[in-house]
């Protein structure tokens, strides 16, 4: 057995080790740590933390191209399209399109939130990075990780982990990052403005909406597709009322399932050497500047349109047009409480929500036209 011991030891991974990856250690236990103690988007950022403590265990084999265990999620479920769609599918089926159907203006505000994403776009090119590169790191200010990762997947593979732990951050980062930005642009009197209540949708309506915005937005930006077409398919799901269990189980554990074998891989690509890059501060710099702008440019808009109505909009509802489902909506409520307890401002806030992800997809679509 003693002549052995050399040999265990010399396969053993504790002599492997390097300074950088017990430091992504410490990023990932944080990230467990905001996931169970402070519930900061758990369902991601838990599999994503533990994904990046398995990637920086060193001669595990676990991300090794063709055989790893990870690698194959990673190269099957996220290189080969699946998983981001799947997601999308399960989104679509938790979707209701009423508030928005109901008052049709509101697609305005998710449209214009996604100027934030154009204009670090051009940011990030002006900074130096490749177009590629700079389209990945803008997507992530509509606050949509799915479609942060289909995109990165694309157009800029190696930023891929770090992209993806950026917008899940800053989506969990919400309540913190959008009251400032929705404070400074709105005077107190704008923040009490109360929406007219709007027309009972039919059910009419919204079956016809998800397959009416399927051949539209393919039609027009047909890269955006894979993720559009699940998005509305489980809209539809959820609409016909005949697919119950097809519903139920998109909700719940299609959508369950998926998250697990999306989070592990994303965290995966995060090893030492790719994440301890200056590249990683220029993302998260970037992606935050997105997310903030877009917060602004939505707010902005609002505003813009309230010069031209005689019933004026709540210029708040414009910080729910990016992608954050329900998040930024739950936030716009509770800000437009902070001035008038009485005005109940979350339903409307669910139409530039979800206008929002339609937008942010048709972002990534052209970005894919242009660029893929």
């Amino acid at each position: 057995m003693t002549d052995n011991l050399p040999v265990l030891l010399a396969t053993s991974g504790i002599f492997a080790l390097t300074p950088g990856m017990v430091f992504m250690w410490l990023i990932a236990f944080t990230l467990i740590y905001l996931a169970i103690a402070k519930s900061f988007e758990p369902l991601l950022l838990l599999p994503i933390g533990f994904g990046i403590l398995l990637a920086n265990l060193p001669l595990t084999g676990l991300m090794a191209p063709g055989e790893g265990l990870l690698w194959r999620f990673y190269h099957y479920g996220i290189q080969w399209e699946i998983i981001p769609p799947l997601i999308f599918l399960g989104l679509g089926a938790l979707t209701d399109f009423g508030p928005l159907l109901a008052r049709p203006v509101l697609i305005f505000l998710g449209a214009g939130a996604q100027a934030g994403v154009y204009l670090t776009f051009l940011a990030a090119s002006a900074a130096g990075f490749d177009l590629k590169e700079a389209a990945t790191m803008a997507i992530i200010g509509g606050a949509d990780g799915p479609t942060t990762i289909f995109l990165a997947s694309k157009l800029a593979p190696h930023l891929l982990g770090s992209c993806a732990v950026a917008a899940y951050a800053y989506m969990a980062l919400v309540p913190i990052i959008q009251p400032p930005v929705m404070r400074l642009l709105t005077t107190s009197r704008e923040r009490v403005i109360r929406m007219p209540k709007g027309r009972k949708v039919s059910r009419r309506e919204k079956i016809i909406f998800p397959v009416a915005a399927t051949l539209v937005i393919i039609l027009l930006v047909p890269a955006a597709a894979p993720l559009i077409a699940m998005f509305m398919l489980g809209n539809l799901f959820r609409e016909a009322k005949v697919v119950e269990r097809l519903t139920h189980a998109a909700q719940n554990e299609l959508l369950n399932i998926v998250t697990i074998f999306l989070g592990l891989p994303i965290g995966a690509t995060m090893n030492a050497e790719v994440f301890l890059a200056p590249t990683t501060l220029f993302i998260f710099f970037f992606g935050l500047l997105a997310f903030a702008v877009s917060t602004a440019t939505g707010i902005i808009l609002a505003k813009l349109l309230n010069l031209v109505r005689r019933d004026k909009i709540n210029p708040l509802l414009g910080a729910a047009g990016v992608s954050a489902v329900p998040m930024a909506a739950r936030v716009v409520h509770k800000v437009g409480a902070q001035y008038d307890k009485k005005n109940y401002l979350l339903m409307f806030a669910m139409g530039p929500n979800v206008a929002g992800v339609i937008g942010t997809v048709i972002a990534a679509g052209i970005f894919l036209t242009l660029l893929g």
